[in-house]
Parts: C-alpha cells; sequence; structure tokens
C-alpha cells in the first residue's frame, strides 16, 4: 500500500508541474543561470539546455520545469522578452514532444517529393 501511494503522489506532483519551453538563449547561457533568472518566478524543478549532439554546444533553446502552474504563469509574465547574455528570451508554454506545430517533419518532405512526381 505505501509503495502505491507513493507512486500516486510522485504522478500528482508531475501533474502539477508545468514545462516551459526557453527560446534564443545565447550559445554561452548556462543551466545554472537559468535557473536563477527563473526561480527568482517561482520554485524551479528541472533546468536543460538543449545541446548538439556532435559538438555539444548549446542549440540556442532549453527548458525549465516549474513546480507549479503559478510558479510558470509568473515566470512567462517576468521572464519572457527579459534580456539575458544579450539575448531576448522567448518563453512560453512547451507543447508535448512530437506535436510539431510549425516544423517540417519527414512526412511533410516525403508528402512534397511525391507532389513533384505528380
Amino acid at each position: 500500500m505505501r509503495r502505491h501511494s507513493h507512486q500516486k503522489l510522485e504522478e500528482q506532483k508531475a501533474s502539477m508541474a508545468k514545462k516551459l519551453y526557453v527560446g534564443n538563449l545565447s550559445y554561452d547561457t548556462t543551466e545554472s543561470q537559468l535557473r536563477a533568472l527563473f526561480e527568482q518566478a517561482g520554485a524551479v524543478n528541472e533546468v536543460t539546455v538543449v545541446q548538439d549532439r556532435e559538438t555539444g554546444r548549446s542549440r540556442g533553446f532549453g527548458f525549465v520545469e516549474m513546480a507549479d502552474e503559478a510558479g510558470a504563469a509568473n515566470a512567462i509574465q517576468r521572464v519572457n522578452g527579459a534580456q539575458l547574455d544579450g539575448r531576448t528570451l522567448k518563453v512560453s508554454e512547451a507543447r508535448p514532444r512530437g506535436s510539431g506545430e510549425g516544423r517540417e517533419g519527414r512526412d511533410s518532405r516525403d508528402s512534397r517529393q511525391d507532389r513533384r512526381r505528380w
């Protein structure tokens, strides 16, 4: 019983957390700098600056998981448009992975190739 209730508690915590997308990062921005900035808006669970697999260099965006929705809303309001390392940050709610809105995925490219064949 205890194990089950602990698992349920962890699931509830995860569902309350809110993941934010942070764009237009300087290649020099570190996860600790990003954490310090977002902690001014609320409790931060996790910070990730996305890096290129081959070079290890920042790709210019990252994700911040806020502990709750209120902190996330406050972070969006306070940090979106703020300056960090000489760059104007863009902050929004992260979309689920694979939603692909606004991005061309493999399927889009394949369909364009199909159209050219006709």
